[in-house]
């Protein structure tokens, strides 16, 4: 981004940060605009002021609650607040959400709260998926307000509040970002502590009309600490609409440089199924084992969700997450897992048998399957002016026909309990991406989505006894293109030939 290209608001932001009476910033890559407020200045000589003298603090000596360039660079590029996602595409994304409100509005989000697993035990934090998208700002207990002030899509003021440095503090929890990285390295107009979020709202939010917000006001007929705090700090908000409904469709789209997220998700975890299906192996929980390490040793954040791995009969059981029976060599294994890289996740399915060879019975209901997931995967592009509900009704009349040549008698609603789940789901930030969004939306260029067809064949005298407890699911992480499909998964092989001759 060239310094010519910056919007007002922020060529003024880097005026007021220059005039500010710290004596100190902190200079990050991820800064807009002040790491170039040398060269913009000159260019706008006619706003000229007194200036305060600063010195600048580089960042590459401090500590932060999240990885940045310069104490990270081997995870992040320069200008990126997380991984492929710069600072200039946030604040692109907080533009076009400010742009699509009314006057008078303003955005509230709240960070994730840190879970706890058992006691003192806590989970690894995960920050809310809106609060993320928004600010790039990884870390709890923090508050975020959009107020729109004019109808430019640049015409808003990003509010960060935070917790402030802490050496006493950060000792015991490790270190956290502050007040200061909040204003020089996430870009925020106007931060603030934590601690005094109710003066710091009631000064966002003077002359709001209406707040935008998914946060709980109340939880079963009583209010939360949450809406205590804005009904004292904003008692005048006439009022409140959900956010979601707005900021849905604008996650919905991927950027580029999200789909390159995804694609290195997707690239990474397929080589590590594909890795796995090298290998013999005794127990689901070795497999499980295997994949983990494989997605961490590769650059990935890590697994995107609990996988399934499950051998023979337990394959019928969509969620199964146990992971803990031993593998039999006559049965297939089916994986559903994915890594995920800058919290964009990638999702995969397949099965294979334990051996690394079919059987007749076993091969012939995975092509079947396989041929169905083929033809909707060539679908998935937006010439096909198709949604993901027609999508899901294409799959299931091709896995129809399928079953019927292998003397499936597929009568009454049968076809419920061979196929009991849809075919797929957007993904993104989220496993099932945008809670929310609907699947009766025509796919357009950019969205994101799964394809998952399976069968699932019980112990009922209904069906062929060759494949009763055989289930088989396919699925691939798919970018719609405009007249092709960018399949994102592509790594993890799926045709029989290509599993059978990993062992050859």
């Amino acid at each position: 981004m060239k310094s010519r290209t910056l919007p007002i608001r922020q060529l003024q932001q880097c005026l007021n940060r220059q005039a500010h009476s710290r004596t100190q910033s902190i200079f990050t890559s991820a800064s807009i605009p002040s790491r170039r407020c040398a060269s913009i200045i000159p260019q706008i000589s006619n706003r000229a002021r007194t200036y305060a003298t600063s010195s600048e603090v580089s960042a590459s000596g401090l500590l932060f609650g999240q990885p940045v360039h310069e104490t990270h660079p081997h995870l992040l590029k320069p200008g990126e607040l997380t991984p492929g996602i710069t600072a200039q595409e946030y604040h692109e994304r907080r533009s076009r959400l400010c742009a699509s409100l009314p006057p008078n509005s303003a955005v509230i989000l709240r960070s994730a709260a840190v879970q706890y697993r058992s006691g003192a035990v806590f989970h690894g934090f995960r920050q809310d998926s809106n609060f993320l998208y928004l600010t790039g700002f990884n870390e709890p207990e923090s508050i975020a307000v959009l107020r729109k002030t004019g109808d430019a899509a640049d015409d808003y003021i990003f509010h960060l509040f935070c917790r402030p440095k802490s050496p006493q503090n950060e000792q015991w929890s490790g270190p956290w970002s502050g007040i200061d990285a909040a204003r020089d390295v996430w870009n925020a107009d106007e931060v603030g502590d934590i601690g005094s979020s109710g003066p710091l709202l009631r000064e966002a939010l003077k002359g709001v009309e209406r707040v935008y917000t998914d946060a709980e006001r109340t939880k079963h007929g009583v209010e939360t600490s949450f809406g205590n705090l804005l009904r004292l700090s904003a008692p005048n908000i006439s009022a409140y609409s959900p956010l979601k409904t707005h900021i849905n469709a604008l996650r919905a789209i991927k950027s580029s440089a999200e789909i390159a997220c995804m694609r290195r998700a997707g690239r990474d975890s397929g080589r590590a199924l594909t890795a796995a299906m090298r290998r013999s192996w005794t127990t689901e929980k070795e497999l499980a084992a295997f994949l983990e390490y494989t997605y961490q040793m590769s650059g990935l954040d890590g697994q995107a969700y609990i996988p399934v791995v499950a051998g023979g009969s337990r394959g019928l059981l969509i969620h199964y997450v146990l992971n803990n029976a031993p593998l039999d060599p006559e049965e297939t294994v089916l994986v559903d897992a994915g890594g995920e890289y800058g919290t964009y996740v990638t999702d995969i399915t397949r099965t294979w048998p334990v051996s690394g060879r079919f059987t007749p019975a076993q091969r012939d209901l995975y092509n079947a399957v396989l041929k169905a997931q083929r033809a909707s995967v060539s679908l998935c592009r937006a010439s096909a002016n198709l949604t993901l509900d027609q999508l899901h009704g294409i799959t299931e009349r091709a896995l129809r026909e399928e079953l019927v040549q292998l003397g499936f008698d597929l009568g009454g609603n049968v076809m419920d309990k061979l196929f009991p789940h849809h075919v797929g789901h957007y993904i993104g930030l989220d496993v099932h991406d945008v809670p929310g969004y609907p699947r009766n939306v025509v796919l357009k260029e950019g969205h994101c989505i799964t394809i998952e067809p399976g069968v699932y064949v019980p112990d009922d005298d209904r069906f062929p006894k060759h494949f009763r407890g055989l289930g088989v699911r396919i699925e691939d992480s798919v970018a719609i293109g405009d007249d092709n499909p960018f399949v994102l998964t592509t790594e993890a092989v799926k045709e029989v030939d290509d599993i059978e001759a990993l062992r050859s």
